[in-house]
Formats: structure tokens, C-alpha cells, sequence
């Protein structure tokens, strides 16, 4: 069944850990108490770029800032459809400047920059499924973003509630499969998002919190690979189930401020 999974070539934007650490408390993993082994984070996230390239996605790279622990999660930089960028408005002080060393990446890139009002921490909230934008609210962006996003993007934007403060963005309780499917966990999500989500995706992969905890739902599928952390087992047996290849990338490291493999990684689509 795997080989009726075809893979499309990705081009993402990621920035080195050079600077990463766990300098102060915004989400329930990160423990400034605990060190972080920046030797071990910067091999880790090496394999990950290894591993894109070598299944044919392209690899961009914005440079490091000193002082910004947390630039390494690119995904929360923006949100990137159809050539259009909508920046962020980080929700932590701490990490509002990053939006300033992204955004000037994507300009010398030859993109406008949407510059957004409301509160909003790009693919960390905001999910293109090929059809419309899921987004997530309830920790991070704001329903108000969800609005600015709309009217900027010119797609649908549906919005999802986020209950449990371990999956505090979007990408953290769900990740799209392909054009046609996506992979979550339910409990994630308040009743009638559930039901929403159930709706649009009937034949849905559904994980575990076990799975979810072990950041299994920080995943990036290029609609056949699907880029995942070790420890959850489960949910990668039942990704093979269902025709996916699972390509094992372990970030441990990042996990301690909150982040897995696709907070390391902004799409340019």
C-alpha cells in the first residue's frame, strides 16, 4: 500500500541551534533548571536536515542570533502560502524580536511580509491542509489572527480550540498527512472541535497521549515520509499501517524547551 504514497518535494526554512537554550519558562516542558547539551542539539538537528535532503527536500537557512534561545524553532515565524507570508506577533516578550530576523530573511528573499496586529505565532498555530488553514487558539494565536489570516491569505480559515497547555500550539496535537488526511489527538481539543476535526477527517489517524507526549504529533510528512520522533512507537506502527514510510529523527534535546521536529521547520510553499 506504501507505494501508492507519493512524496512531493519540500522546500523548508530552519536556523541552527547555535544559540538554543532554556533560558526562561513559557510552556509546561521547559525547565530553565535543566541544561541543555548544545553539542547534542546541534548534532541532533543536523540529522534532520540530513534527513531532508536526503529524500529531496530543499533546505534554506536563516542565520542565528545571539540572545534569541529559541530563533531555532523557525516554524513559529511565519506562515507561508501561495508565495504570501503572514508574520508573527510572538504571545512571550522574549521571543517577539525573531519575527524582525525572519521577516528580513523572507524580504531578501523577494516576499512581502504580511505584518500581523493580532497575536499569532505562524505554523505553530496555522496549518495548510492543501484546502484551507486549520488554526489553532486557546494558548497562543488569537481568534483575531485567525480573522487577519483569512483576509490575507484568501483561504478558509477554520479554527480549533486547544484544552491541554502541553499542546499549547496546533502543531503540537496535529500535523497533515496529505492532501487528503491528517494525524491528531483528539484529546487535545475542546468537544466541538472534536467534532469539527471528525467531520473534515472521518478517516483520520488518531494518537494516543502517550504518543503526543513523546512530541509524535510534531511530525512533517512530505505525503509519503513522515518525519518522526523515536519514541512514538505507536503512532509510527499505525502511520505504516496506513501506507506512510516513518523516518525516525530523534530531537530530545528540543523537547526540553517544548519543541520537536516540526517547530524546527518552516514550509515556503
Amino acid at each position: 500500500m506504501s507505494d501508492s504514497r507519493v512524496p512531493r518535494p519540500r522546500r523548508f526554512l530552519v536556523c541552527e541551534p547555535r544559540h538554543f537554550a532554556v533560558q526562561y519558562a513559557i510552556n509546561p516542558w521547559m525547565h530553565p533548571d535543566k541544561p541543555v547539551d548544545v553539542d547534542l542539539a546541534q548534532e541532533q538537528w543536523q540529522a534532520l536536515i540530513r534527513a531532508y535532503r536526503a529524500h529531496g527536500h530543499t533546505v534554506d537557512s536563516v542565520e542565528p542570533v545571539p540572545g534569541l534561545p529559541d530563533m531555532v524553532f523557525a516554524a513559529n515565524a511565519a506562515f507561508v502560502v501561495g508565495g504570501r507570508v503572514f508574520g508573527s506577533l510572538f504571545h512571550a516578550p522574549e521571543r517577539r524580536p525573531e519575527s524582525v530576523h525572519y521577516d528580513t530573511w523572507f524580504k531578501a528573499a523577494g516576499y512581502d511580509v504580511y505584518r500581523p496586529e493580532s497575536v499569532t505565532e505562524g505554523e505553530g498555530d496555522l496549518v495548510w491542509t492543501g484546502r484551507y488553514v486549520l488554526a489553532g487558539t486557546g494558548f497562543r494565536t488569537t481568534r483575531e489572527a485567525h480573522r487577519e489570516a483569512q483576509e490575507f491569505l484568501g483561504h478558509p480559515v477554520i479554527g480549533l480550540t486547544l484544552v491541554d497547555p502541553y499542546f499549547y500550539h496546533l502543531d503540537t496535537a496535529l500535523f497533515v498527512l496529505d492532501d487528503d488526511n491528517i494525524c491528531y489527538y483528539p484529546e487535545a481539543f475542546s468537544p466541538g472541535s472534536r467534532e469539527v476535526l471528525k467531520r473534515l477527517y472521518p478517516d483520520a489517524v488518531l494518537a494516543t497521549r502517550e504518543d503526543a507526549m513523546a512530541f509524535g504529533l510534531n511530525s512533517v510528512s512530505d505525503g509519503r515520509h513522515v518525519f518522526i520522533a523515536p519514541k512514538a512507537e505507536a503512532l509510527a506502527e499505525r502511520l505504516a499501517d496506513h501506507g506512510y514510510v516513518p523516518v525516525p529523527v530523534d530531537l530530545s534535546e528540543f523537547h526540553k524547551a517544548g519543541g520537536g521536529i516540526k517547530c524546527c521547520t518552516q514550509e515556503i510553499r
